[in-house]
């Protein structure tokens, strides 16, 4: 299993661009994320600060395992409403349970947890969703699997988050990503589903 703080103590992060997700400025621009923004696997909070900018975003909460993480994104900053916590989705402390989120920003959480996760990953989000609330992500599509590698990342396939996401979500729309750091074109697909009730 990943030591994510590890990673972060040792700066050891490839997937860290220093910047937000390129797709991510497209999708803010259109004016539909509004409200109060979770984004789990936050990270250095950069696809966290960029929501937290959007007009009509009250507040944002990154979350992330790793404590050096959390720190680290704290000393960088940003805009009124926006914080950062140190927690895991799967065990949340019990303050956390209905806190009605109006969206959830999902980019590198799914695809770095174990694949055996993925359920109890849709039922986390399903609970910090208000009913009608949306999650928008940006999912993986088996990235390593043509090269043979192990995750994470783990990859997916659009069959399958048909099937984990179809009883909990309604699925809004779906696209190719019109921009993605170097090296993921072609291998990313966005999502936007509604929580079910």
């Amino acid at each position: 299993m990943m030591d994510w703080e590890q990673a972060y103590r040792e700066g050891v992060t490839p997937w860290d661009k220093g910047e937000a997700a390129p797709e991510l400025a497209h999708i803010l621009a259109q004016g539909t994320v509004k409200g109060r923004v979770l984004v789990p696997g936050c990270g250095l909070g950069h696809d966290a600060r960029a929501i937290a900018r959007a007009e009509g975003v009250s507040e944002v909460v990154g979350l992330d395992l790793a404590p050096s993480a959390v720190r680290a994104a704290c000393a960088l900053g940003g805009p009124s409403g926006l914080r950062f916590e140190e927690g895991d989705l799967f065990a949340l402390p019990e303050g956390w349970a209905g806190e009605g989120f109006d969206w959830v920003w999902e980019h590198t959480c799914f695809c770095a947890i174990s694949p055996t996760l993925r359920q109890a990953y849709v039922e986390a989000v399903w609970g910090l969703l208000r009913p009608g609330g949306h999650l928008l992500a940006i999912f993986y599509l088996e990235p390593r699997m043509d090269r043979g590698e192990e995750g994470p990342p783990f990859g997916v396939t659009r069959e399958v988050l048909d099937t984990l996401f179809g009883a909990r979500f309604e699925l809004v729309s779906e696209w190719a990503p019109r921009a993605a750091y170097a090296g993921r074109e072609g291998r990313e697909w966005v999502r936007c589903l509604r929580r079910g009730d």
